[in-house]
């Protein structure tokens, strides 16, 4: 079981850092909005990993038979193994390369909050958060807990799907 969790795992991670690490430069063409949606995307993408990872368990390990809690629990395996993945390469990414993420995240969203009609008294109550998030998300380890909130969910829905879709009873 270890080996499928680790081999689909990686792999999964594997498409996830690297769809990561190629558009984390291109973040000033892509613009936050589109960001978003390719980020989203490439997890789409990453999390087949679990669905095929569970399949493979079933087919080659369960001889078949897979039960929903084991083939969730295969399942939640690989999507935490890819998201480890993630948040390795963003602490890097962050860390490494682009200190200024914050910043400039920061002046997008005071720029959408001040086109969609807030006063500058909401502007800068809102700045003033985000500035307070910023010290926080310069710790590694708060800044991998909130990283790895953001590709989990897709994992544990892939996770739970997967389940759902390749159970199989033993036939009598």
């Amino acid at each position: 079981m270890r080996n499928t969790i680790l081999k689909f795992g990686l792999i999964g991670g594997a498409v996830l850092s690297f769809i990561l690490a190629v558009t984390m430069p291109l973040q000033d063409a892509i613009g936050f909005e589109y960001g978003a949606v390719v980020g989203y995307t490439s997890m789409v993408l990453a999390f087949l990993a679990v669905y095929y990872g569970v399949r493979s368990y079933r087919d080659r390990i369960a001889n078949g038979v897979l039960g929903f809690g084991r083939a969730l629990g295969v399942g939640v395996s690989i999507a935490l193994v890819v998201s480890a993945c993630y948040v390795a390469t963003w602490q890097v990414m962050y860390f490494g390369f682009m200190p200024d993420f914050g910043d400039k995240y920061i002046e997008y969203a005071l720029k959408q909050a001040r086109e969609s009609g807030k006063s500058e008294a909401e502007v800068a109550s809102m700045k003033t958060e985000m500035d307070a998030f910023m010290v926080s998300y310069q710790n590694p380890l708060y800044n991998a807990a909130i990283t790895f909130m953001e590709p989990l969910p897709v994992g544990l829905l892939f996770a739970f799907g997967s389940a759902i879709v390749l159970r199989r009873r033993k036939l009598a």
